[in-house]
């Protein structure tokens, strides 16, 4: 059977998007939870596993740069798919201590913190706040820490009951339309085995660097797109690593109806960059929790 990693360990958001993609392909994989994102996209790249789901955008806090990065600095991945995955956040702790003992620090991966800032503001702000691997990771820190500490997790309903934590509130993120997109990849040499599998490609994923040096050069790339009447649904920076002042960019581009018009404008683009990529053409699923 084929492994598919995700950002463990059992518990997570990333864990719950990846049983619920799981159920919708034609051929399951055995999911592996791995320690971060990092290891979860270098094991595919390395063979040992064949695919990996990884989070690459949340709707608060935007985009989640190890996966960016990691993305950017290979050449032998692709996106096959992205899934769209409703993030709800509970406050979960000891069942001894839901009553009368008070939250003093809360535990959660970086992401959820900040997605659930307002609501910690205004109901635990004097908590002190920790973040860790994962969201698991804070429900088993939480079940192992001292009694009558007071501490709590932010993390799944799943998360916290498989260590025995209890609900203290639940959907405490800030904004009800909280969304996470994922990327399924895998590496190159199996995305062209595998290619009939992965359905109608809707989206397509761009990186490339320019040369800041030459004025106007993003806005030539851009209308490369425009002229063409291929849609841009995203562009986003991240440094090159080369210089200070030297960056790369990711562009999210719906699949035109002219498969010709893309065409021309990757040829265009590449004129006008240092290099490019196209790590796939990929379909986009939407959970109907999201």
């Amino acid at each position: 059977m084929s492994k598919m990693g995700f950002l463990g360990p059992p518990g997570t958001h990333s864990e719950a998007a990846a049983i619920y993609l799981n159920s919708l392909l034609p051929e399951r994989y055995e999911l592996v939870p791995c320690g971060n994102i990092y290891e979860a996209i270098h094991a595919v790249e390395q063979g040992v596993l064949d695919s990996c789901l990884v989070p690459v955008e949340n709707s608060i806090e935007g985009s989640i740069n190890i996966t960016l990065d990691t993305l950017a600095g290979s050449g032998h991945l692709c996106v096959v798919r992205e899934l769209i995955w409703g993030v709800h956040n509970n406050l979960m702790m000891k069942k001894a201590e839901v009553e009368g003992v008070p939250i003093r620090k809360i535990l959660s991966h970086s992401q959820p913190l900040s997605q659930c800032r307002d609501f910690i503001r205004c109901n635990y702000p004097l908590a002190e706040l920790e973040a860790v691997a994962s969201t698991a990771m804070a429900a088993k820190l939480v079940a192992e820490s001292e009694p009558l500490e007071g501490w709590a997790a932010i993390c799944t309903q799943r998360g916290g009951e498989l260590n025995g934590l209890e609900l203290v509130a639940s959907n405490i993120e800030d904004r009800d339309n909280n969304c996470t997109r994922f990327y399924q990849l895998v590496s190159t040499d199996k995305r062209s085995r595998l290619e009939a599998d992965y359905g109608r490609a809707e989206k397509s994923l761009l990186i490339c660097q320019i040369d800041g040096k030459d004025a106007g050069r993003l806005c030539e790339i851009l209308m490369e797109l425009a002229t063409r009447d291929v849609n841009l649904t995203r562009i986003e920076s991240r440094p090159a690593r080369t210089g200070l002042g030297e960056y790369i960019f990711f562009l999210d581009v719906e699949i035109p109806k002219r498969l010709e018009n893309l065409e021309g404008a990757l040829q265009g683009i590449r004129r006008k960059s240092i290099w490019l990529r196209q790590p796939g053409e990929f379909p986009v699923l939407r959970a109907a929790n999201s």
